[in-house]
């Protein structure tokens, strides 16, 4: 084991569900919170959610989307509309019985007013949402409906762990309905599209765009579309999904028009959804053992700069240096908006300060002490190159080009994902092969290990049961780029078996 001493006590090798955790409180991202299950997004951690929120909205909107906002309570009989749907979500669901408190006879606070009928904590809103459709679809002119909404949902988890699962967690969910089939197919397939560009060229994470088996489909859905990248414990994490519901949701809510040839028929609806669940993917993608490590294109902060006040005699031309520094940052275009900075002036130790930063995995941090001011220079290290690569730059040749640095940065992260993916990634042709590729070495002590496996299995219920019993393994999807193909189920000998990516998952 090497003796080198990193910023994150245990490693990713020694303990990775402890490393992840370890980095969001160095990171001082998030927290759990007095409510069980629950978390507080603490502001380095929300403004990370606040620019994928913004980016995403962005590629929303630019494919005819609009935002708008719908109830955070659902009346139960809604859900029992669609049978699939109410058994898909009934063991996660909250479940609000009462409208106001008041005190006993001890003083203490009770439930004191009974509903007529039970309300639901928002798990999903396809319900509620549907019957509003209804409402609003009279005539084919009435369609297509796009609407998103950015909301809360709460589904009552009892292992969970930040940002990857939580009780209450933050997301996006799109909703629309359509006249014909072809049309909200099209929507699906368009939709995670956009996941999968926003997953590869902001997050710098690459995905695998698939279909879920008949087991793994969102409830109530015909079908269920996702994209699935890699973590560095080899373990897949689902980071999006696109439904296809058919009119199955139409059906139960009623959502009717009178099309052009003047016959009443039902809506065609899907959703789609991603959530805070890609702040945890973000960073069991790329960080290391140093801490958290951003993409820049989603970074909170591109640049940090650390005046050098050793001395008293410089240290106002130092912090005069910076200032300018600062500003000629910020007036610096990038990426569609401008070049977030900042100057850390809190009176703690050099090392303690830039460490700091390192943790919270800031893409560029620059250091100005007398002699780089003297040589109108900067002191710059990049958080993607192992021991930050640190080097004097002349300042305008950093002005200049910090925007082509911020570029490298993303594909350099990117390339590397990439790259570790692939090289965890196997294709399967039989049985004691792939089963050899799912187990530890240690049963009782687990080391990393496994990852992707592609292999035709013959589609039955019976596997993915056996797999997920035997090996903690499943299905992760049916890649789209292969669905055509068949051949000999590596499991059970027979033909005309579909090929699957398998991997222990989150």
């Amino acid at each position: 084991m090497s003796n080198t001493k990193t910023a994150i006590t245990p490693t990713r090798a020694q303990d990775y569900p402890e490393w992840y955790q370890q980095v969001i409180r160095a990171a001082d991202m998030a927290e759990n919170s007095p409510v069980r299950g629950c978390m507080v997004i603490k502001p380095w951690g929300y403004t990370l959610w606040e620019n994928i929120q913004r980016s995403m909205d962005k590629l929303f909107k630019d494919t005819g989307h609009v935002n708008a906002y719908f109830p955070l309570f659902i009346p139960m009989s809604f859900l029992e509309k669609e049978a699939a749907h109410v058994d898909g979500f009934a063991k996660e669901c909250a479940v609000v019985t009462h409208s106001r408190l008041q005190a006993n006879e001890d003083g203490k606070l009770v439930p004191a007013s009974p509903l007529e009928e039970p309300l639901i904590v928002r798990p999903t809103s396809e319900t509620i949402i549907g019957e509003m459709y209804a409402k609003w679809v009279q005539s084919y002119r009435d369609l297509p409906i796009l609407i998103n909404q950015w909301a809360n949902v709460v589904r009552w988890e009892m292992r969970t762990r930040l940002f990857l699962r939580t009780a209450e967690f933050l997301w996006q969910e799109g909703h629309t309905a359509h006249a014909t089939k072809e049309e909200a197919i099209e929507e699906t397939n368009k939709m995670l599209d956009v996941y999968a560009d926003f997953a590869e060229n902001w997050m710098a994470m690459p995905v695998i765009k698939g279909v879920k088996t008949e087991g793994e489909r969102f409830p109530g859905a015909v079908d269920t579309l996702c994209i699935e990248a890699l973590m560095q414990d080899r373990k897949a994490l689902q980071a999006g999904t696109s439904h296809f519901l058919g009119q199955n949701f139409s059906k139960a809510s009623n959502i009717e028009f009178l099309d052009v040839d003047g016959q009443k028929k039902h809506a065609w609806t899907t959703s789609w959804g991603t959530s805070t669940r890609l702040i945890g993917a973000l960073i069991m993608t790329h960080s290391d053992d140093d801490g958290l490590v951003l993409p820049p294109r989603l970074a909170p902060t591109h640049v940090v700069i650390l005046p050098v006040l050793h001395k008293e005699e410089t240290r106002q031309q130092v912090l005069e240096y910076c200032q300018k520094l600062l500003a000629d940052l910020r007036a610096t275009a990038w990426d569609g908006r401008t070049i977030e900075a900042e100057i850390d002036t809190r009176d703690i130790r050099g090392g303690e300060k830039l460490w700091s930063w390192v943790k919270k995995g800031v893409p560029l941090i620059v250091e100005v002490g007398p002699r780089d001011m003297a040589n109108d220079s900067v002191f710059l290290g990049r958080r993607d190159v192992q021991g930050l690569g640190k080097k004097g730059v002349p300042r305008a040749e950093f002005l200049q080009n910090v925007g082509n640095l911020l570029n490298e940065i993303q594909q350099n992260l990117f390339n590397r994902a990439k790259a570790f993916r692939d090289e965890h990634t196997h294709s399967f042709t039989d049985k004691e092969s792939f089963y050899a590729f799912f187990t530890p070495k240690n049963k009782n002590e687990p080391e990393i290990h496994g990852g992707l496996a592609y292999a035709y299995y013959d589609g039955s219920p019976e596997i993915e049961k056996q797999l997920k019993d035997e090996l903690k393994v499943t299905v992760r999807c049916l890649p789209l780029d292969s669905l055509n193909e068949r051949g000999t189920c590596i499991f059970t000998g027979k033909s005309d078996a579909v090929k699957a990516v398998f991997a222990k998952a989150y």
